[in-house]
This record gives structure tokens, C-alpha cells and sequence, in this order.
């Protein structure tokens, strides 16, 4: 089996796992896993202050008519710069610039931040889409663990951020993230540990024809 480049583009729940296994597996790989360090390095490249990317992370733009018509979604082209450079939509522009080239030279798993997206609109080839997603009481359990809080707080923090997740996705994508068709491969994370998850998407990308 010839080997070739592929991505991996991981969208997730919070408090499902996906982080984990995406980092997991990119080490078991030899291969770059980007979260946050996206910000990072689009901060660095843009030369806008990272605190921008930090504060728009992952969160939808300030477009109504965005919000309102599922039908419109900003224009996902180059860069602006000038006024509007630090807006929310040219910010996620910056972001999806990166993710793209980053794609284009290297093997690598994105987590979130509508990279599945992002690359097929790019016309990136090889690219993988999976979703991880589990039931409440077990986000609840692991973000209790995580952030060392109490029930009743670590369900409001999963809330906020799936709901802040699925309005950012719709907002930039016209698509519901929750809709199982824009993905590859979905895991239910309540009842497989993280480590059977990645054996599943390894076997998986297998599958695809791909040589990992």
C-alpha cells in the first residue's frame, strides 16, 4: 500500500474526548495534532495580537443576518486587512488560511474550528472528517474531572461550549454541526475509552486506503 498524505479533522463535544484522542493519535502516528495552537500560529503569521483569535475562538461572528439566514455564511476568501481586520469573520479568514497551508505540506489532525469545512472548500484532498460526541452525565464526569467543579457547574460549562460550537459551525458553515451526514466516521465516546477510539479510526483510515 503506497503511503500518502492525509488529515484528519476531529470535531468534537466538549468534555467527549476529542482532544485527547486527537493528540493521542497524532503521537502514535508521528504526526502534528493543532487545537489551540492554531491561535498561536495564526497570531504569529497575521501579526495580530493572539488575545483576538482567543477571544473569537470557536465562537460565532456578529453578522444578524448570519445568525438569522442558515442560507448565508461569510465569504471564506483571503485575508482582509484594513478597519475591519480584527472583526470576527476575518478573523476565522486568518484561521482558515493557515489551516489550509498547513494541510497542504504535511500529514497532520485538526481539531475543530470547522477544518472539515474549511478543506473541502479549499479542494484539500485526503482529508478524514470524524466527530466524537457522548452522552451528558458522562461530559459531566470528565469535565468535573477536568476543571475540578462541582455538577451543576461542569453541565452549564458543556452546554455553553456545544452551544457555542454548533452556533460558530452554522454560522461560518450554513450547516448544523450536530448533522451526522457532514462527517466521515461518528463515535459515541460514553462507552468506548479513548485509546478503543483511536484503534477504531486507525482501522478506519485503513479502510480508506491509507498506509498509518
Amino acid at each position: 500500500m503506497e503511503d500518502k498524505r492525509f488529515i484528519i479533522a476531529i470535531g468534537r463535544q466538549y468534555g467527549a474526548g476529542g482532544r485527547a484522542v486527537g493528540k493521542a493519535l497524532a503521537e502514535e502516528l508521528g504526526i502534528h495534532f493543532y487545537d489551540e495552537e492554531i491561535l498561536k500560529i495564526t497570531s504569529e503569521t497575521s501579526a495580530i495580537g493572539e488575545q483576538y483569535f482567543r477571544l473569537a475562538d470557536e465562537k460565532a461572528g456578529n453578522n444578524l443576518l448570519y445568525k438569522i439566514f442558515d442560507s448565508l455564511k461569510p465569504e471564506l476568501g483571503e485575508p482582509r486587512v484594513g478597519d475591519h481586520m480584527t472583526s470576527p469573520d476575518n478573523l476565522f479568514r486568518f484561521q482558515a488560511k493557515i489551516i489550509k497551508e498547513i494541510a497542504e505540506r504535511e500529514s497532520c489532525i485538526f481539531a475543530g474550528r470547522a477544518a472539515n469545512y474549511v478543506l473541502k472548500q479549499a479542494g484539500i484532498k485526503d482529508v478524514v472528517s470524524i466527530f466524537v460526541y457522548a452522552d451528558m452525565p458522562k461530559k459531566i464526569e470528565r469535565i468535573m474531572d477536568l476543571e475540578k467543579t462541582d455538577a451543576e457547574t461542569a453541565e452549564r460549562h458543556v452546554r455553553e461550549r456545544d452551544r457555542d460550537r454548533a452556533e460558530f459551525y452554522r454560522y461560518y458553515t450554513g450547516m448544523d454541526w450536530m448533522d451526522m451526514q457532514n462527517y466521515d466516521l461518528c463515535i459515541d465516546s460514553s462507552v468506548i475509552e479513548y485509546p478503543q477510539i483511536a484503534r477504531i479510526i486507525k482501522d478506519y483510515m485503513h479502510t480508506r486506503g491509507y498506509s498509518i
